[in-house]
């Protein structure tokens, strides 16, 4: 009873739980720079395809395909949303599977290009300033070394002390090793 009261706007709408407080402060910076209904829309339901505890680092607006939709820089991938009358688009893309990234800027507007495994994506009418400043710091994010885990390392030290058990390399070696293995931490 109370959504179709909602729905009809006799109740106030239900706040969104947003992952950050400092996400819906720029979320609405971000939705108020824009002149267009339709990405104001996508802007305020972008939280609907972020993960728990996942933070929004930078926004964007742009056209992406035969829509118009954000472009949300986050701590762990770069996504697409565009948020419809009848239809949602939401194109994620995690860091690890950019292989490149290209700014062509305008006079006003530009295109981001960022190229992955799944191929080239282009997405236009970018404002120059959230695009330069997008693609400026989607590219540090790709030339910074990716971040060892925990896991990964416990496995590459497993590795090594099976080897040192099985004879296959001597104790010098694998003291050498490990201290390697403990260096790129």
């Amino acid at each position: 009873m109370a959504d179709r009261e909602r729905r009809r706007g006799l109740l106030a709408p239900v706040p969104r739980a947003w992952p950050h407080a400092a996400v819906r402060t720029r979320v609405n910076a971000a939705a108020l720079r824009v002149a267009n209904l339709g990405v104001r829309h996508a802007v305020r339901r972008l939280p609907e395809v972020l993960d728990d505890g996942e933070t929004v680092e930078m926004l964007a607006t742009g056209t992406y395909g035969r829509g118009t939709g954000v472009l949300a820089l986050t701590d762990r991938r770069l996504v697409l949303y565009g948020h419809g009358v009848l239809t949602r688009t939401v194109e994620d893309v995690p860091y690890d599977r950019i292989s490149s990234v290209q700014w062509t800027g305008g006079l006003l507007t530009g295109t981001l290009a960022v190229v992955s495994a799944g191929g080239r994506t282009e997405i236009r009418q970018v404002p120059r300033d959230q695009g330069a400043a997008l693609a400026d710091l989607l590219g540090r994010r790709l030339a910074a070394p990716p971040p060892v885990s925990a896991r990964h390392i416990t496995a590459r030290l497993g590795t090594l002390d099976e080897l040192r058990a099985s004879g296959a390399i001597t104790e010098q070696e694998y003291r050498d090793r490990r201290a390697e293995i403990l260096r790129s931490l």
